[in-house]
Parts: C-alpha cells; structure tokens; sequence
C-alpha cells in the first residue's frame, strides 16, 4: 500500500518536474519574444504620428475625398507638361554649345526651339505653381493632409514663386541661351572681320578716278547669313550688342583703307604752321582724299548698311551707318579744313579756300545723300561750320585784297629794282581770279555770302572789283618809281613792272578785259624805260673810249699810248663802278634779263673790241698793260650777260595780315625781306 502510495507521489512530482520543465520553457520562448517585440514597439510607436495622419483623410469629410482626386490631377498636368519641355530644353544643350560655322541655318533652328521651350516655360511655369497652390490650399481647407507635409509643400512653392517672379536670376535653361547667343556674336563678328577687307589703292593715280572696288564690300552669302544671326541676335534683345559689333569691325576696316592715302596731316593744329603756304600741298591733296573716301568708301558702307540692316528700319541702318563715318575719320576731315579756315592770312589762303569750297561744293549731293538723315546730326552741324567759314573767310580776303594793295603804296620800292612781290602775287591772283578755275568758284562763294546779308550781286561787281585792284598796282608802281633817288634805277624798275604787267596779263581773262590797247601801253613803257635806263647808264660808257686826237699823233707812239691809257682807266672805272651796283639788281624775268644784257653787250662790246683791236697794242706791249688792258672781250661779254641775276631765296610770299587778322597802325607788315614790296 505504501508502495502503491510513493509510486503515485512519485508520478505527481514527475508530471510537476515535466510542467515546470514546460514552463520554465514556455518562459524563455516568451522572454525572448518579448525581447524581440521591445524594437518592434518603438518602431511601431515611431510610426504612430505619421500612420496617424495617413489615417486622418480617413476622417475627413467624404464630399473632400471623392474631389481630392480631380484637384490633384489637374494640378500635376501642367507641372508635367512643364517638366517635360525642361527635359527637352537640356536635349538641345550638345547642338548649342557646338560651333555655329559647321551648319549655321540648323543652329538656328535649333536656337529657335530653345526660345520657343523657354517662352512655353515663361509662360506655363506661373500656370503650374497657380495649380499647385491651389490644391495646397484645397487640403489644408479640407483638413486632407498633415500640417508638416502641406508646411513643407508651402515652401517650397514659396521658392518657385520667387525664383518665377525673378525673370533676371532664373535661369530656366542653365544659361544655356546666354551661351548660345554669345555663340552667335561671335560667329557674327567672326563673319565680318573675315571678309572686310582693307581696299588696295595705287597712289596717286586712283585719286579722282573710279576706283576699282567691288559692287558690294561683302559677299552676297555673307550677308544673308549676317542677316539670319542678327533674326536671332534681335529678337533676343541684341541690337544694340550687333550694331556695336558690326560699326567696330567696319569703321577700322575703313581706317584701314584710308592709311594708304596718308593722312596724317589731318591731325595737324593751327599752331604748327605758320601759313597756308606751308601746308598748300596737303590742302590739295585734302580734297582728292575727301573725294575718294566720300564717293567710295563712305558710299560702299552706306548701302552695305542698307543691306545688312535695311529690315530692321531706317533709323537703324543710317544710325549705324553714322557711327561709322565719324569713327572712320570724315570728322577728322572736315577739322582740317577748319583748321585751314582758322590759320592766319596769307596770299595764298584765298585760293586754298576757294579750293576748300569747290571740293565740298563738288560732294555737295554727297554729303546730303550720305549724311542727310538725323543721325548724322554732328557731321551735319560741322560741314554746315566749314561752309560758312570758307564763305565769310574768302569773301572777307577778296574785298579786303584792294585795301592791302593801297596800304602798301606808302612802303619804300625794293632796292635791287625788282617786280615787288606784291606786285607778282596780286597780278598773279588777279589772273586766277578769273581764270576758268576759280571765276565761277569764287562768284559762287560772293553770291552765297552777299545772299546772307540780303544784298544782289551782279557778276560784273567781281569784274570791275578784279579790275580796280590792277589799277590800284599800277598806281602803286607810278608812286614807288618817284621814290627812287637814282633816275637810273627809277627807270629799271619801271621796265622791270611795265614788262612784268605786259607779259602776265596779255593773253589772260583779266588782260583781255583791259584791251590791246592797254597791254600795247606797257610794252612801249617797258621799251621806253630799257632805252632810257641804257642811255644813262650803260650808253655812257662807249664815250670812254673816243678816238678823238689819237690820229695826230702818227709819230708819237708815246703820246698816244698815254692817252689811250687814260681813256681806258676812265672806261674800266666807269665800267666797275656801273657793274658793281647793277650786280645787286635783279630781272626775274628770264627773257627780260637776256634782253636787257643782250642789249647793254650791243651797246659796249662792239665799241670795246674795235677799240681795243686798234689801239690795244699800244698798251699791251707796256709792264703795267694788265691795269689798262683790264678785260678782254670775252670776259666783259661774259659779265655783263651774268647781270641782274634772282639772289636765292631772296623772294617769299608777303603776309596779308597779322596773325590777329588785324591791320597792324593801319599799316600791313607784308614783309619777309627788307622791302615791304619786295
């Protein structure tokens, strides 16, 4: 029984052991899920808030989450159109930053897309953000969305407003346009300077002449594809950057062209010159270089003007054009002819004007054509300056011409008998005065000057004005020839003049209108003074040399020796004494001066070598022969042709008035010599 009763406490401790064993078991298994739950919680409870309000809409009114849907679509379609055309915009990105010379028509047209996909985006971006917004706001209306997530979306649409609304920092593109469009002011320039070419001229003798230029500076290809950039260049709001490009490019092209002509006498101020005289030639030159720059230079570059930008308007292309010609140098041309027209009064300063006129007065189509419109409004104010200072300076010389004359009657005669300076100058103007060259010039220049002081001018005005200066030399010459106190020399000088007068006005406008009776006038003068200026002077010597009393003295060989001897000292000293002050006169005149020596060997060698071959001998024999036989026939013939010869550089141009282009005490200095007239 005791047995039977420890078998059954054995069987419960058993089945205990087994349930604990079982437990303890179910414990650990329990334990380490619990373990592995602790993680699982926390992650769990991490997720609360935001399972929470994903489960919110849950609780939101139905009516608001059946519409959610339609909102929200509407919104994404614009913001995925707009997406897209960004998408496209960065697939023309490898097109653009190629090369444009390799295939310029399809960069264009690449261009192109580029400008229509950022005006697509310009216009639609605003469009996206506005739906955006507006779902944002249905939401947060609606109680839809969690707080953070729509706060998050409200920035960031903040962001895209701002960066929409600043056109200038957003950059929808990268800067790809940017690159694109430099790309194109490169290519545009590049198209230029390629083929603006300087022209290539042959000095002088293309001056005047038709230049050999092309029809047109630049190919008729290059000024398509010129034209096709600046369609781009333009409606990307280049204008300005094309004009400044192509007026650089083409105004140095054109420096270039004018550098063969060399004119750098055009820099050339008033102070470095001391008279017209000195820069004369380059004032001749001036106006064959305006001509050539104004009919082929200018004139090319304003119908390329017209044919690269005639499609952008009127006021571009002369604009354009404008600014080429005063950055080319045509300002530089018309400052030299002011300067000229500031310089001080000289001689030839009259015609230089008159020169100055004909060639602007010559281009005067020209200049209106080429620089008529208003943006050549400087030029247009310095050629209309110019004109009028060549008009009022001329005019101004030419009436003030007859007063110079009579101011210069109270001046003492040149003391060598020469034609005065005055006199060859003013002769010499009168001649041109009148001449074929500058008669019509000059009456042009009177006629527009005497208009703008309201007065007629009548063609003969300038006639008989030509004509009272010549009377006024004539009656300065009358009055110089009374102040001689050597009658010989009064009469030289008056052969001198009335030769000088006869010889440069017979046959010219101004002697024609004196008549043949005036010019026969002082012809006789001159050949009345030549026989008046050799009988008292020259005509003396052969009385010298008389044979009187030389035939009595057949058998006196002594007697006749010493008066032959006397007679020739007297005649050698006669002689030296005459041919010493001659020496210092002067002929200017070449055919005058052999005359007049031809006419005194006449008149002395003859006499002299039969003197000397009948009674030479008579002294040649004696020791002291050299002092009597003082010169043989050659040797006088010799020096007497060598008389009267021009001293070098003894003549200059006389000055018309003082630097201030006032009389000096009512007196001109027109001196350059001792002698006022000289």
């Amino acid at each position: 029984m005791a047995a039977s009763v420890d078998d059954h406490k054995t069987d419960i401790l058993i089945s205990a052991r087994k349930s604990l064993k079982l437990s303890l078991e179910k414990s650990k298994v329990l334990g380490l899920a619990l373990e592995k739950a602790g993680p699982r919680l926390e992650e769990i409870n991490q997720r609360l808030p935001s399972l929470g309000a994903a489960v919110r809409p849950i609780r939101a009114d139905k009516d608001a989450l059946l519409a959610v849907g339609g909102h929200i679509n509407r919104a994404v379609s614009p913001a995925a159109a707009v997406l897209k055309v960004f998408d496209a915009v960065h697939g023309l990105e490898k097109s653009l930053l190629s090369d444009p010379r390799n295939d310029l028509p399809g960069y264009l047209s690449v261009l192109k897309r580029l400008e229509e996909a950022l005006k697509f985006l310009g216009d639609n971006c605003g469009l996206a953000i506005q739906w955006l917004e507006d779902i944002v706001e249905y939401l947060e209306d609606n109680t839809v969305a969690d707080d953070r997530y729509l706060c998050s979306l409200k920035d960031s649409l903040k962001n895209l407003r701002e960066l929409q609304n600043d056109g200038e920092r957003a950059r929808l593109d990268g800067g790809l346009l940017d690159a694109a469009l430099n790309k194109l002011e490169n290519e545009f320039r590049r198209l230029l300077t390629e083929h603006s070419v300087p022209l290539p001229m042959s000095l002088p003798s293309s001056l005047g002449e038709q230049a050999c230029i092309a029809p047109s500076p630049l190919p008729v290809s290059v000024i398509h594809k010129l034209q096709a950039i600046l369609g781009r260049l333009i409606a990307n709001s280049k204008l300005e950057k094309c004009i400044s490009i192509y007026v650089e490019v083409r105004s140095s092209n054109v420096r270039a062209s004018l550098q063969a002509l060399d004119l750098d006498y055009l820099e050339i101020s008033v102070s470095e010159f001391n008279d017209v005289q000195s820069i004369e030639e380059n004032i001749g030159q001036w106006g064959k270089h305006l001509e050539f720059a104004v009919k082929h230079l200018f004139e090319a570059e304003y119908k390329l003007c017209i044919d690269v930008f005639e499609r952008m308007g009127l006021d571009v292309w002369l604009g354009c054009f404008a600014k080429i010609a005063a950055q080319a140098g045509i300002l530089a041309f018309l400052q030299f002819g002011k300067t000229v027209t500031e310089s001080r009064k000289d001689p030839n300063k009259l015609l230089k004007l008159l020169d100055i006129f004909a060639s602007l007065n010559k281009l005067r189509l020209d200049f209106n054509r080429l620089f008529g419109g208003a943006a050549c409004v400087e030029i247009q104010n310095l050629t209309r300056d110019l004109i009028k200072r060549v008009i009022d300076g001329a005019a101004e010389m030419f009436w003030e011409l007859r007063g110079q004359v009579e101011l210069q009657r109270q001046m003492p005669p040149p003391p060598d008998g020469s034609v005065p300076r005055l006199v060859s100058i003013i002769i010499d103007y009168c001649n041109k005065l009148l001449g074929d060259n500058y008669k019509s010039i000059l009456t042009q220049v009177l006629v527009i000057h005497q208009s703008w002081k309201h007065e007629k001018f009548r063609e003969r005005l300038l006639i008989n004005e030509v004509l009272s200066i010549i009377k006024a030399i004539e009656l300065n010459l009358e009055t110089w020839m009374k102040l001689y106190d050597d009658t010989t020399l009064s009469s030289f000088f008056a052969m001198n003049n009335h030769w000088h007068m006869y010889k440069h006005l017979k046959g010219t406008k101004a002697g024609d209108l004196l008549g043949d009776s005036w010019s026969k006038e002082h012809e006789h003068s001159k050949d009345y003074y030549a026989a008046v200026f050799l009988r008292e002077s020259w005509g003396k010597l052969p009385g010298h040399l008389s044979r009187e009393g030389l035939l009595l003295f057949s058998g006196g060989r002594a007697t006749a020796r010493d008066l032959v001897k006397k007679r020739l000292k007297a005649f050698n000293e006669a002689f030296d004494v005459m041919y010493e002050t001659q020496s210092k006169w002067v002929v200017v005149d070449k055919d005058l001066r052999e005359w007049t020596c031809q006419v005194i060997v006449q008149a002395v060698v003859p006499v002299y070598r039969s003197y000397m071959q009948n009674y030479g001998p008579l002294v040649e024999q004696d020791a002291s022969s050299s002092k009597y036989a003082k010169y043989t026939v050659q040797t006088l013939e010799k020096m007497l042709m060598s008389l009267f010869q021009p001293k070098p550089g003894r003549y200059g141009s006389f000055k018309g008035l003082q630097p201030s282009g006032k009389l000096n005490n009512g007196v001109t200095d027109l001196r350059r010599t001792a002698s006022a007239v000289a």
